[in-house]
């Protein structure tokens, strides 16, 4: 399992994330046994980045001071071959999102966009009504669209849902399982960014790492969910998440 590997490695990840999960990401890599630093001063991100093992950038509370550092962040990461994952919160919602966006792709290497359907149809130009930074609804196939954007961008793409899907732009894995109940907590989906993140930190092949990972945390969902109490949820996916990671919970992929 992915997770404990991750709690073997320790490894350090620099978040540039939103206020509204900062705190449920930061405890949730404190679970699996990584480090997590949220630090998004423009004045001290290289230097931050610099000892990390890898660096999450998420847009969902985005404004111009993070933007730059964000991207000054991200090239210092790409200077020294430190993985870079974007998580695109909401990038279809506004204008200013998806320019943003795009400034990132384009002067920053990234390695893996883990994004949701609606997500994916804003950075693939694909027509989708969206819900704020809720998925929103539209038509599209996941598998060709991610595949075009993993191509486009020479990177990997995760797209989550009911099920997740995992490709490299010629590789590719379907994930399934998990509960809805992650759909209706904050947090959850920008948390797997940055287990994403820590996971490209380990050594080994990224897409089967990845599978593990995906395949990790909806077992994670999976059994947070047996009481169906939306207020304690994210209380469970915590303790899961800590369960599995130190080999508590027993069972098979």
């Amino acid at each position: 399992m992915t997770l404990s590997k991750i709690r073997e490695k320790n490894p350090l990840v620099h978040c540039i994330t939103n206020y509204v999960v900062a705190n449920f990401t930061a405890n949730g890599l404190l679970a699996i046994g990584a480090s997590p630093v949220m630090a998004d001063e423009v004045e001290e991100v290289e230097e931050m980045v610099s000892i990390a093992s890898a660096l999450l950038i998420n847009i969902g509370t985005l404004n111009t001071r993070t933007l730059e550092s964000m991207i000054k962040a991200g090239k210092k990461a790409n200077e020294l071959n430190i993985p870079v994952v974007l998580d695109p919160v909401g990038v279809g919602a506004t204008t200013f999102r998806q320019l943003a966006v795009a400034k990132i792709l384009k002067e920053v290497d990234i390695q893996l966009i883990r994004c949701n359907p609606g997500e994916l149809a804003s950075l693939a130009g694909v027509t989708w009504q969206a819900k704020g930074v809720d998925s929103g609804e539209g038509e599209m196939d996941v598998q060709t669209v991610a595949q075009q954007v993993a191509s486009k961008f020479d990177c990997l793409v995760i797209v989550t849902g009911e099920s997740d899907y995992l490709t490299n732009g010629e590789k590719e894995h379907w994930i399934s399982g998990g509960h809805v109940l992650m759909t209706q907590v904050t947090g959850t989906g920008c948390l797997l960014s940055a287990i994403c993140a820590a996971t490209l930190a380990l050594e080994g092949d990224p897409v089967s790492n990845l599978f593990e990972t995906l395949t990790d945390y909806k077992r994670v969902a999976d059994i947070a969910s047996e009481h169906l109490l939306l207020g304690s949820f994210q209380e469970n996916v915590l303790n899961e998440l800590h369960s599995i990671s130190r080999g508590a919970v027993e069972w098979t992929l």
